[in-house]
């Protein structure tokens, strides 16, 4: 049943989860991929594509109605306050390393859409660096679960159980990110 599941829509929910947030969704697949599952050459190229199309959805949002966008919540306007501040400092290593930077995938390409970032160049390396996370995170997710296998010697009986791991802290994660996002505004 997993198998035929992610089979039929394995890819198109890691694309959908990577385009709007993506690091759990990415270790999941990772995670999959050394269960043989997926292929991890697939996951990698599906979570870039993700992260890049959403992230320049919010660089072009950021450039038409950015204020608007970080108005709407005060904490996202913190936050873009302060991607302005490192922007104006270094913004080329800024636009290459966001995505790692916790807290702030989605703001981010909104406050380079405000800053006047040139869109060519932040095509060029926002694709850079949507390839770069998807390796290093994919990657690390893959041999995480080929570590997993090792140690637990027969993970067939444990795959379930380390999947809902996965997806519960997740979710718990995104559930105090919103609730400490609600708290702020």
């Amino acid at each position: 049943m997993l198998q035929a599941f992610l089979q039929d829509y394995g890819y198109l929910a890691l694309f959908i989860g990577t385009f709007f947030e993506g690091e759990t969704i990415l270790v999941l697949a990772g995670f999959l991929a050394a269960r043989g599952y997926l292929d991890i050459n697939l996951v990698m190229m599906t979570a870039a594509a993700g992260g890049y199309c959403g992230d320049q959805l919010w660089y072009f949002l950021g450039r038409r109605k950015g204020r608007q966008i970080l108005a709407r919540k005060p904490n996202w306007e913190a936050m873009g306050e302060k991607a302005l501040n490192h922007l104006r400092r270094h913004p080329d290593i800024w636009v290459l390393s966001f995505r790692f930077v916790y807290g702030l995938r989605t703001v981010m390409p909104v406050a380079i859409g405000i800053s006047g970032y040139p869109p060519l160049r932040f095509l060029l390396l926002n694709a850079i660096s949507a390839v770069i996370w998807a390796v290093v995170l994919g990657y690390a997710a893959f041999h995480l679960g080929a570590a997993l296998e090792h140690v637990l010697e027969d993970i067939k009986h444990y795959e379930l159980w380390v999947i809902a791991a996965l997806i519960i802290g997740g979710s718990l994660l995104w559930l105090w990110r919103r609730h400490r996002n609600r708290r702020l505004s």
